[in-house]
């Protein structure tokens, strides 16, 4: 039976700290795209009424799509689901909050 290589705690936690502040960047990276998609949906919500607010139609197709591109980059279908899912509704409370 092969054993597992072990690392020195302080190599653990470099590589820890390192791989955090890659993901703090990519935060940061998302937080700018919720910038632009919120600049998007504010110029948008001028061509609405507010019963345009909703499109199932819409929204399942757009998960539906991300699902397929996602398979591609080896994405679990969930989290596309639950994150795109918490975006709309997000933008939805936004969107009724101008009217």
């Amino acid at each position: 039976m092969l054993k597992k290589a072990k690392l020195s705690p302080a190599k653990n936690k470099s590589s820890i700290l390192k791989i955090r502040k890659n993901i703090d960047k990519i935060d940061n990276q998302i937080l700018h795209l919720l910038f632009l998609r919120k600049k998007e949906v504010s110029n948008i919500i001028k061509y609405k009424n507010k019963n345009q607010i909703i499109d199932k139609k819409r929204i399942y197709s757009l998960i539906k799509k991300l699902k397929s591109t996602g398979r591609k980059k080896k994405l679990e279908p969930y989290l596309i689901d639950n994150v795109w899912k918490a975006i709309i509704k997000s933008f939805i409370r936004f969107e009724k909050s101008k009217f």
